[in-house]
């Protein structure tokens, strides 16, 4: 029983260490790049438009989505690591 006990906490570390890394990049994205630097990145212009604009309307939205897509991916190599995965 204190081995499937120590095996639980170890999962739910692994699954919370998972949420805290997704939820940095995404606060680092959404704030800091898109809010703080986009006076810095106003100047740079790819294909006519404003990369700050670009980055703070549609980068950080598309970073979000790719944060879903890779926190699904490792969550199911968490699981099958742990032995809880979906059959």
């Amino acid at each position: 029983m204190s081995d499937n006990k120590q095996n639980m906490t170890a999962y739910w570390k692994a699954n919370v260490r998972l949420i805290l890394g997704c939820m940095i990049v995404w606060a680092l994205c959404s704030h800091v790049i898109a809010i703080f630097l986009r006076p810095a990145l106003m100047g740079i212009e790819i294909f006519n438009i404003d990369i700050g604009f670009w980055f703070g309307q549609q980068g950080s939205m598309l970073t979000f989505i790719a944060i879903i897509f890779f926190y699904s991916w490792r969550m199911n190599k968490i699981d099958a690591e742990f032995g809880v995965h979906e059959e």
